[in-house]
């Protein structure tokens, strides 16, 4: 997926590195899939702002995704690639042969006129959904279940993939995008490759005003700020701020955040690996 840089004639095009979206055929979406989608600025139901830096942004509408592809047995022929603005890999419009029309999150490499299939007698190819005891071990894999029927909850962002890494008991052992190493339930469901746009994260947006049509409000660092309004803040002059925390106080570096006693600890065989110190 190629980005496009541009001509600086404008001080917010100078640096602004954009997607070419040469995978789009479909420019508007198809109308049955659509839904409202509401925006919170933040705020929970009491009105509070629990979750700073969030408002405003450019009006949008829910593509609804089907997260299960549960029609087993059914050819399903790829209608669209589009462009989803709630989300960073695109999606695919997928019509069966009974004419039932669904959106799906759109594996790379796929295109306009390619057959999808789900179920047990799926063939392993690109974009089709199988149960994890069906796929080939050392399999790229996206869209993956952590509980049966419960729809894809993992490895769903652009240019992201898991990988099938054998099978123990009951258990299928995937290899996340994070580099954790976990057991998932071998009838769970997953799709065969990776998502799409995986150059979604070399987009430079150029401008604070393109931040503000996505809904993302300034945000101040702490160490600018007085004591009475961050642990950080105060000091004379430029202070470092002291240990990196929240606003809260939570520390921001170090700090184990994750509950020891979650059930689904036990099926995680090794942890997400850590960030390189440079």
């Amino acid at each position: 997926m190629p980005v496009k840089k541009y001509k600086p004639i404008t001080p917010g095009l100078r640096q602004r590195v954009s997607n070419a979206f040469t995978e789009i055929t479909a420019s508007k979406p198809e109308k049955s899939l659509l839904a409202p989608l509401k925006k919170s600025g933040g705020r929970n139901n009491q009105g509070r702002m629990t979750l700073r830096h969030r408002g405003g942004g450019h009006k949008r509408r829910y593509r609804i995704i089907d997260f299960k592809r549960n029609k087993d047995g059914i050819e399903a022929l790829v209608k669209t690639i589009e462009y989803d603005p709630n989300r960073t890999a695109f999606i695919a419009l997928i019509e069966y042969s009974d004419g039932e029309k669904r959106y799906i999150i759109a594996p790379k490499g796929l295109t306009v006129g390619d057959t999808l299939l789900s179920g047990e007698a799926a063939p392993p190819n690109v974009g089709n959904c199988l149960p994890l005891a069906k796929i080939p071990l050392g399999s790229e894999i996206h869209a993956i279940e952590l509980e049966p029927g419960r729809g894809a909850s993992m490895a769903r962002s652009a240019g992201t993939s898991g990988t099938l890494m054998g099978r123990e008991d009951k258990y299928a052992v995937v290899k996340l995008p994070s580099g954790e190493v976990r057991r998932v339930l071998l009838n769970c469901r997953a799709t065969i490759g990776s998502t799409s746009n995986p150059d979604h994260g070399l987009q430079v947006y150029g401008k604070a005003g393109r931040r503000r049509w996505l809904g993302r409000r300034p945000r101040v660092r702490g160490v600018v700020m007085n004591p009475v309004d961050h642990p950080m803040g105060g000091g004379e002059g430029r202070a470092s701020g002291g240990h990196p925390r929240s606003r809260t106080g939570i520390m921001a570096k170090g700090q184990k955040t994750r509950n020891n006693k979650k059930f689904s600890t036990k099926l995680i065989i090794s942890k997400r690996k850590k960030k390189s110190k440079k």
